[in-house]
């Protein structure tokens, strides 16, 4: 029998609970700023940008300086490590201004995905070498969450058992590490929208690949009340002929997470997963109307959902901030409508509120 030595105090507990509670509060979710310099350059391509250290400062600035409107939508903000150590026109770091603004400070803390031999393409995600060192610092500099993404695929052969037990292993490996250093570890287990499968397939993997990482949690002594989790909305693959409502993808969803997620866990932030940002945003309010029982805040932690219509508008120019700020303060308040279940969409959305932001094997 595996007897567990106690290894976070009551004080530690309580710390970790209460900055995971903070974070999804009601109305309040995640703005994901953590794309790593190779997805800004994909991102800058797009708007005609060029990917420098200063532009990516200055489009975060915009993110990070955005008015008051949004600092009850947004409770935490994730970062890259670049961005973390970077700082405003005058002089103040990024880390301390978000914090001013009641939100919570948050790193990613993977180095990507590597394949899985022996795999039809699976991958596992590195960094866990150096990683207890490495929150130690991020703690001290500010950073009281972190962020990291597995990845599996459906296909007629994937996920394999192997790419399923291998990546909740490494999840709970991981949420152990943070959780000593007061971080709390946001779990990501995402189920990539490629494929042509339907919504049922979909549900089925993502109750598999639920039910194996909180069994890895457990196995590894992780706090659950200290942590949060970040999975795909269950929904079909992008090549799937058979359009579902978001009615049909919010009981979905909340069926999946029912049978998998523990009430202990106080959060679910779910990734956008190349939704458009009003498709997410529709979504996510049809989860948070869903008529089953849901013991976990149900929200957002969106990148590509939050943003795409505020980097359209930028594009790169000085002159654009204000336009930029809009586009993402409009996104912050319809998610963060949508995350109590109250956002009605006025069919108008922002400058790229309808475009589609799928993209095949998507790597951050």
């Amino acid at each position: 029998m595996t007897h567990a030595y106690p290894f976070l105090s009551t004080e530690q507990k309580k710390e970790l609970s209460d900055i995971a509670q903070r974070i999804v509060a009601a109305g309040k979710g995640i703005l994901a700023a953590d794309e790593s310099t190779g997805s800004m350059a994909k991102r800058f391509q797009n708007i005609n940008t060029e990917n420098t250290e200063e532009n990516r400062r200055l489009y975060r600035q915009l993110l990070f300086t955005a008015d008051e409107q949004v600092n009850p939508c947004i409770g935490g903000v994730i970062f890259f490590h670049e961005t973390l150590y970077q700082k405003t026109d005058d002089g103040k770091l990024f880390p301390q201004l978000v914090k001013e603004k009641g939100m919570v400070v948050g790193i990613k803390v993977d180095k990507g995905v590597v394949p899985l031999a022996g795999t039809n393409g699976e991958t596992t995600t590195q960094g866990l070498d150096g990683l207890y060192e490495r929150c130690a610092q991020y703690k001290k500099d500010g950073a009281d969450f972190a962020k990291w993404r597995c990845v599996l695929k459906i296909t007629s052969t994937t996920p394999s058992q192997l790419a399923i037990m291998e990546n909740a292993n490494v999840l709970a490996r991981y949420a152990s590490i943070c959780q000593m250093h007061g971080i709390v570890p946001i779990v990501e287990p995402e189920i990539l929208p490629d494929g042509d499968h339907d919504l049922q397939q979909c549900q089925y993997v993502t109750e598999k690949v639920l039910a194996a990482v909180y069994k890895a949690l457990s196995d590894h002594h992780v706090y659950l009340e200290g942590t949060l989790l970040k999975p795909n909305m269950v929904t079909a693959g992008h090549s799937c002929p058979r359009k579902y409502s978001p009615k049909e993808i919010a009981m979905a969803t909340v069926t999946a997470l029912r049978r998998t997620v523990p009430p202990a866990v106080p959060g679910v932030t779910f990734l956008s997963g190349g939704q458009s940002e009003e498709e997410a945003t529709i979504n996510l309010n049809a989860i948070n109307q869903c008529p089953l029982h849901r013991p976990w805040a149900l929200t957002f932690s969106f990148g590509r959902a939050l943003q795409a219509s505020a980097l359209k508008a930028w594009g790169g120019k000085k002159e654009n901030g204000k336009a930029c700020q809009d586009q993402y303060i409009k996104r912050a308040l319809s998610n963060s409508k949508a995350a109590l279940g109250k956002y009605v969409s006025s069919g108008e959305g922002g400058a790229a509120a309808q475009d589609s932001l799928f993209v095949a094997d998507h790597a951050y």
